[in-house]
């Protein structure tokens, strides 16, 4: 074959250093336009960006060069020095140093778009922390939770 065809769709979470809540809706309202447009400027497609308070949701359409570890390595890296850039009062801004990454068919990105989208109304009722843990055991994903949320 000359080319590589893909069509890979992964849904990304990762939360701030210490589950910090720095991500108010001024930030995510700048940061997901910004991110936005960095997926797209690092060749992915961005299907949805959402965010909790302190933690976000990416759907992406990943390109058939970069692995996921990259391009959330380019995202994460890039949006703290823009974080700290735009919003002085976080000058000391980190994303924590994980991430989660689920697989995501055709069939259900509408679905993963709205739950990535829909973040403040489903942290009424849980944690981030729950949230998250939900998430890996649905994909069957063994975790000490003892040892999930350091560094």
């Amino acid at each position: 074959m000359q080319h590589s065809l893909t069509d890979l769709l992964v849904h990304v979470v990762f939360s701030t250093k210490n589950r910090q809540k720095d991500l108010g809706r001024e930030v995510q309202d700048r940061l997901r336009i910004w991110m936005t447009a960095k997926i797209e400027e690092l060749g992915g497609f961005p299907h949805a960006v959402g965010f909790g308070l302190e933690h976000a949701h990416l759907l992406v359409g990943l390109p058939s060069d970069q692995p996921v570890s990259t391009m959330v390595q380019r995202l994460k890296g890039a949006s703290s020095h823009w974080l700290k850039r735009e919003f002085p009062k976080l000058y000391g801004f980190a994303w924590q140093r994980g991430y989660g990454a689920f697989s995501v068919s055709r069939s259900n990105v509408e679905a993963v778009r709205e739950y990535v989208l829909n973040q403040e109304e489903r942290h009424r009722n849980m944690t981030f922390e729950q949230e998250y843990c939900s998430l890996l055991k649905r994909h069957e994903i063994e975790f000490d939770e003892r040892h999930l949320w350091a560094g």
